[in-house]
């Protein structure tokens, strides 16, 4: 089966036009994702090429969908080929020897680092960001010595200029940013930490690109400052960025919830996307740990999308949460409002096994957004209730003042030597608590 679409080239964005080209080895090639991506990435789409057959070592399409592919990028003036399939170092200088001087040969993976690269804020997202691009140009300089050796020019098509100290260079960089990266995972644990020292509950959103994380972020937060003491939390943003595009989200937002009395901190994390290497994932891994090492996930999906590809991605989101997540991932069913009851109801039967106790919101209307931070509430470890009583000392007031700040306190009574103070706050307080009423006590 091969198809041929060709489109209009109306407003030319960032990036110029772009010709999709998707090889499958049976059924009907889908390009609605990797147009999206280039999309997102600010290319205007001149047309699209498919074609259903075993892939060809030297082309990925067939020789003569490969030559229809060069009329059709010459006939639109496209200055871009992207390809969904993962295209080999040979099969890239192969594809650029038919095509026009100057026409650019990407796969679904570089354009994913140039939607990466056009995103990365903060100094983390960019190191994660040059990581991946080193993975995936490491291969690409052994094919370069290749290439030199048999006299061809490695530097046509986007492949580089032969130097064989690349290779080299590109290990040494790559070991320079793990190292870098775990100084800042070091630091970002120890501030987790301090988190939970302070009594907050630390909640994730993970799931696909796109599937709404940063709306429900925003309609799930307070319209207050997250965190008084910036001093101790200078990272949480105060707003999440909402827009219907792809990786809007690469780092990662915090923001307090609205879940009285809890004080709980919400992060939204970099969307998942599909068939991913696992060099790519593992450049981006230390994101992931704000999900794996947080108390609840929340695992978002689009609930408007079809059945099959909802359970496709809760089975490949799965695989990646359980792999070292230990807390509680309650299924969040979002966009309700795209869709009926019926229909609504209908998924939510389907997909029972993977999800079996889903909580079905519009993070865009807000409707059951109630229900969801009750559900946070249950899901979260339970709060723990306590009686001290501290003699009264110059240090007193100051852990009557803490215990205020980090827990909800029932009662005050002030004795004549001491002062009883009952109050419910996480295990983790409490222990605090009882510490330092111990430290009291022994200086009395």
């Amino acid at each position: 089966m091969n198809t041929h679409e060709s489109t209009s080239r109306a407003d030319t964005e960032a990036n110029g036009a772009a010709v999709i080209a998707k090889r499958v080895d049976s059924g009907v090639p889908d390009t609605s994702e990797i147009i999206d991506l280039a999309r997102a990435s600010g290319y205007t789409i001149a047309g699209v090429i498919t074609q259903t057959r075993t892939a060809d070592p030297a082309l990925q399409l067939g020789e003569g969908k490969a030559k229809e592919l060069a009329q059709l990028v010459r006939e639109t003036d496209a200055e871009t080929v992207i390809f969904d399939n993962r295209l080999g170092p040979y099969q890239t200088y192969n594809l650029g020897q038919l095509l026009p001087d100057g026409v650019e040969v990407m796969d679904r993976f570089t354009l994913i680092l140039e939607i990466f690269g056009q995103r990365a804020q903060t100094r983390k997202a960019q190191l994660q960001v040059e990581l991946a691009e080193l993975r995936y140009e490491l291969p690409r300089a052994e094919a370069k010595v290749s290439l030199a050796k048999r006299d061809e020019h490695p530097g046509f098509m986007g492949l580089g200029e032969y130097d064989e100290s690349r290779e080299r260079d590109i290990k040494a960089q790559i070991s320079r940013i793990n190292d870098e990266l775990a100084q800042i995972e070091q630091t970002e644990e120890q501030r987790r930490e301090r988190r939970r020292d302070s009594g907050f509950d630390l909640v994730a959103l993970a799931g696909y690109t796109n599937a709404g994380k940063s709306t429900l972020l925003r309609r799930m937060a307070r319209d207050i400052d997250v965190d008084e003491n910036e001093d101790l939390h200078p990272d949480l943003d105060a707003t999440a960025e909402s827009q219907d595009k792809l990786f809007t989200t690469l780092g990662t937002t915090t923001r307090r919830a609205d879940i009285e009395p809890r004080n709980v901190l919400l992060t939204d994390t970099v969307g998942f996307i599909s068939n991913l290497p696992h060099w790519l994932v593992e450049s981006f891994k230390s994101t992931l740990d704000s999900v794996y090492r947080a108390d609840l996930v929340l695992l978002v999906v689009d609930v408007s999308e079809p059945i099959e590809d909802i359970h496709e991605k809760l089975v490949t989101s799965h695989d990646t949460l359980y792999e070292r997540n230990e807390a509680p991932i309650v299924t969040v069913l979002n966009k309700t409002d795209q869709i009926s009851e019926a229909e609504l109801d209908e998924k939510r039967n389907a997909l029972s096994a993977l999800a079996p106790d889903p909580v079905a919101v519009s993070a865009q209307t807000g409707s059951n957004i109630d229900a969801l931070l009750d559900r946070i509430d249950d899901e979260l470890p339970d709060w723990e209730t306590e009686r001290l009583v501290v003699p009264m000392t110059d240090d007193t007031m100051s852990l009557v003042s803490w215990i205020h700040d980090h827990a909800t306190v029932d009662d005050v009574t002030y004795g004549e030597a001491d002062v009883a103070i009952s109050f419910e706050a996480r295990p983790e307080i409490i222990s605090r608590a009882r510490s330092r009423a111990s430290e009291l006590q022994a200086t009395a």
